[in-house]
């Protein structure tokens, strides 16, 4: 298991591309590749990144979702066409940089009480981890509280016609969403690719991991069980953090209870 830092965790304090030095300077293994505008989906960029990124493995790539993700699930054939072409420019860059994982969430629930049928949902999602799939990227439904994936039984529901998809688990989203972190996991199971973390202190705000009161032991030892082996995904907004010291005492602390976790 890998410490990883996405490069949404310097948004606005780095541009995309300068990155990764940080994340190596942090202390690093990998990383995810959060792809924030259309300019950024070119192979162009790709290929900058490719430049700069060096040796820094990059194991999954995110886009800014709501530009295109919900229109992958429309009902106009145009709208689809236009959309899946996006898809495909972000996969393409994925591929450039060697990613295995696509962090996806797909539709927005903009309504209050917004209803997916989890059997549709699931059928789409499997012709989008086809097209993901041309790409060597295995597509991964992220649970998000605003988005398709907010409850842990819609993915239970969901997940048997989608069997060429995953699912990636961030915690702090669990708790937005207002369900327990355990029972996102217990639903994913084998299914799960990426874990992405932040700490939480005792007033509920969100802290750098390692200063806040999650249970990160607790969440090694349910990973372990789980078979798991992809990475701890650090995913931290800048405002939580003043220096990138912060940030390399998060990885140190994660790097430290991987290792001694039993």
């Amino acid at each position: 298991m890998l410490v990883g830092i996405s490069t949404a965790t310097f948004f606005l304090k780095e541009l995309t591309e300068d990155t990764f030095s940080v994340i190596q300077r942090c202390g690093g293994q990998t990383c995810e590749v959060f792809l924030t505008t259309q300019s950024e989906y070119e192979p162009s960029f790709g290929e900058l990144l490719i430049q700069r990124k060096g040796t820094l493995d990059v194991y999954s790539v995110h886009s800014l979702n709501t530009q295109f993700e919900p229109q992958l699930f429309n009902l106009a054939p145009r709208t689809v066409c236009d959309a899946e072409a996006t898809f495909r420019r972000v996969l393409a860059v994925g591929r450039q940089l060697g990613a295995r994982v696509y962090t996806f969430h797909g539709l927005s629930r903009l309504k209050k009480g917004s209803y997916f049928d989890p059997v549709w949902v699931g059928r789409r999602m499997r012709e989008l981890g086809e097209i993901a799939s041309e790409y060597g990227i295995t597509l991964c439904l992220e649970n998000v509280h605003w988005a398709t994936f907010n409850a842990p039984q819609f993915y239970a529901d969901m997940k048997e016609y989608s069997p060429n998809c995953g699912c990636v688990l961030d915690i702090k989203q669990a708790r937005q969403s207002g369900y327990d972190w355990r029972e996102y996991l217990d639903v994913m199971g084998d299914t799960l690719k990426n874990v992405h973390v932040s700490d939480v202190a005792e007033d509920g705000n969100i802290a750098m991991v390692g200063q806040g009161v999650f249970p990160f032991e607790e969440l090694i030892e349910r990973l372990k069980d789980y078979g798991y082996d992809g990475p701890l995904m650090i995913e931290q907004y800048a405002k939580n953090y003043g220096g990138y010291d912060e940030v390399a005492q998060s990885v140190k602390y994660l790097k430290n209870l991987i290792g001694g976790a039993k």
